[in-house]
C-alpha cells in the first residue's frame, strides 16, 4: 500500500457533531445596535462574535472581534457610534448542528473565515455559533475536508472525484483505530452531502431550463443503510421525495427532478438502485399527504413485497429542502407502526432470512466467500427496526434502536451488548474486504473471503451469526412483551 494513500488524521472532526463544540445560545444584536453595543457584548459574554437578527429574528449578518478592532483602528472612536448594519459581514456561512465537526472546518479555511452560524437541522432555525478558536485542537487533514466540496460541486463529475476519495479516508480512519461504526458514519455523510447536492443541482438545471421552481415545498430524503448512518464502500442509491403539493397534478415537475437527482448520482458513482427505490420512480415519489395514505396501505397489506418497501422506509432521513415535511410524515409513520399486526407481519419476514452460518455451524460459502450482508447484517437491522418501532423509538441507526429497545425494557442488556459488537465485528469484516477488493480492481460487496480472516476472526464471526441468527426468537418474545 502507498505512503499517500494512508492519511493520517486527527478523527476528533470525524465523531464529533458541530452541536457539541458550538456556542449556545448564540449571542445577537439588531442591525441598528451600534458597534460600542456589541463590542460590550463580546466583553462581557466572552464570546468572538455577535450575530445581527433582524426584527423576525432571521439571520442578516455576523460583526467579529476582529471587526471591531479593524473598526476603531481605522476611524478611532467614532467608529464605535456606527451602527452594525454598516460594516458587518453578509451573507453568514453557516452549518447544520448535526454535521460532522470536519465539515464546520472545511467550509471556515475554504472561505476564510473564523465562524459560522448554527442551525437547526429540521427548522432551520438559528441555535448556535463555532468559532475557528473552538476547534483548534480538532483540525483535520485538508485533503479530506470532502463536505464543503461537495457544496461547490456543479457536476455528477466533480462529485464522482470526492466519492473516489473514500476509500483512502475508510482506510485512514481504520488505521486510527476509529470504530468501524463510526467510520461508516462517516461515509454515510459524505453519501447523504452528495445526495443533498445532487436534488439541489437537479433543481437549479430545472429552474435554469425555464421549467420553474417547485411547485410546492418538498424534502429529499435518503433510505436504507444510508439513512441509518451505516453505508460502506458498495452503497447503491435508496432515495425518495416529499412534498408539500398535489398528489397527481403537481407530480410531474417532482417526477423530473427525481430523475435528474438519480442520474447525477449514478454519474457520481452512486449507481442505481436495482430495487428502484429512487425519487424517479413513482412510488417513492408522494405529497405528506401521499405517503400517509401509502404508510396506512401498507398497515393494511400483508403481501410480502409491501413488507419490504416499509423496512426501508422507515430509515429514512432528510438531506435537502423543507425538512419540516420530513419531521411531520416520521410522526405519522411512527404513529401507524404501532399497528401489532403490522409489527406481526414484519416479524415473520425475519423467519425467511437465510443465515451466513450451515446447521452444523460453518460458513455457507460460495468460491470461497460468504455474504455477510444477506446472511448478517440484514436480519439484524431488520430485527432492530422492529423492536424500534415497537418502542416508539424514532433513531433510524441499528446501535442506537438496540439501545432504545433495550431501555424499553424489550431486550435485555446481555442482547444488547451481544449484538451491538456483532455488527461492529460483521461491518467490519466487510469494510476491510472492500478496501482489498478495490486495492485490487475489484468491485466492493459485502462478501467476504473467509480465508483471509485469522482463525480468531473467523470465531468470533461465527459467534456473531450465531447470535444473530436467535434475532427472530428475541423479536417475537418482545412483540409478545
Amino acid at each position: 500500500m502507498e505512503r499517500d494513500l494512508i492519511e493520517r488524521v486527527d478523527v476528533f472532526p470525524y465523531r464529533h457533531r458541530v452541536g457539541e463544540a458550538m456556542s449556545s445560545p448564540p449571542v445577537t444584536a439588531s442591525p441598528e445596535a451600534l458597534l460600542s453595543q456589541a463590542a460590550q457584548l463580546i466583553s462581557d459574554r466572552r464570546v468572538s462574535s455577535v450575530l445581527v437578527v433582524d426584527a423576525g429574528q432571521r439571520l442578516v449578518g455576523i460583526v467579529t472581534e476582529y471587526d471591531v478592532v479593524r473598526a476603531i483602528a481605522k476611524e478611532g472612536a467614532v467608529a464605535l457610534d456606527r451602527p452594525l448594519a454598516s460594516l458587518m459581514a453578509h451573507p453568514v456561512a453557516s452549518v447544520p448542528a448535526d454535521s460532522f465537526l470536519y465539515t464546520a472546518l472545511a467550509r471556515m479555511g475554504r472561505r476564510g473565515i473564523r465562524q459560522l452560524a448554527v442551525s437547526d437541522p429540521v427548522t432551520g432555525e438559528l441555535v448556535g455559533v463555532i468559532s475557528a478558536g473552538a476547534l483548534l485542537k480538532e483540525r483535520a487533514n485538508q485533503a479530506l475536508m470532502l463536505g464543503d466540496e461537495i457544496a461547490d460541486a456543479k457536476s455528477g463529475a466533480e462529485m464522482a472525484h470526492i466519492r473516489g476519495r473514500l476509500p483512502a479516508l475508510a482506510r485512514s480512519l481504520l488505521h486510527e483505530k476509529l470504530s468501524v461504526l463510526d467510520v461508516a458514519a462517516v461515509l454515510s455523510a459524505v453519501l447523504r452531502d452528495i445526495s443533498a447536492r445532487a436534488a439541489e443541482l437537479a433543481a437549479e438545471s430545472m429552474a435554469a431550463e425555464g421549467r420553474g421552481p417547485a411547485p410546492a415545498a418538498w424534502c429529499y430524503l435518503i433510505l436504507g443503510s444510508g439513512g441509518r448512518g451505516e453505508s460502506l464502500l458498495a452503497a447503491d442509491q435508496d432515495n425518495a421525495l416529499v412534498h408539500a403539493g398535489r398528489e397527481i397534478q403537481d407530480d410531474d415537475w417532482f417526477a423530473e427532478l427525481g430523475r435528474r437527482a438519480s442520474d447525477l448520482l449514478d454519474a457520481a458513482g452512486i449507481p442505481y438502485c436495482r430495487g428502484k427505490v429512487m425519487a424517479s420512480e413513482s412510488a417513492c415519489r408522494h405529497s405528506l399527504q401521499g405517503w400517509q395514505g401509502q404508510v396506512a396501505e401498507w398497515v393494511r397489506q400483508a403481501d410480502p413485497g409491501a413488507l419490504l418497501s416499509v423496512d426501508i422506509f422507515y430509515d429514512f432521513q432528510p438531506v435537502h429542502g423543507d425538512r419540516r415535511l420530513a419531521e411531520a410524515l416520521r410522526q405519522e409513520a411512527m404513529a401507524a407502526a404501532q399497528d401489532r399486526a403490522l409489527l406481526a407481519r414484519l416479524s415473520a419476514t425475519l423467519d425467511a432470512r437465510v443465515s451466513a452460518l450451515t446447521l452444523f455451524g460453518r460458513f455457507r460459502m460460495s468460491q470461497g466467500r460468504v455474504d455477510l450482508k444477506r446472511g448478517g447484517l440484514l436480519p439484524l437491522t431488520s430485527g432492530a427496526r422492529i423492536l424500534a418501532l415497537k418502542a416508539g423509538v424514532p433513531a433510524t441507526s441499528t446501535s442506537a434502536r438496540l439501545a432504545g429497545a433495550a431501555r424499553a425494557g424489550l431486550i435485555n442488556s446481555s442482547d444488547l451488548a451481544g449484538l451491538q459488537e456483532a455488527e461492529e465485528l460483521i461491518m467490519r469484516a466487510i469494510l476491510e474486504q472492500q478496501i482489498v477488493d478495490l486495492e485490487a480492481g475489484r468491485e466492493p460487496t459485502a462478501l467476504v473471503e473467509v480465508r483471509r480472516l485469522m482463525r480468531f476472526q473467523r470465531t468470533n464471526l461465527k459467534r456473531a451469526l450465531t447470535l444473530i441468527a436467535m434475532v427472530d426468537v428475541i423479536v417475537k418474545n418482545a412483540l409478545l412483551a
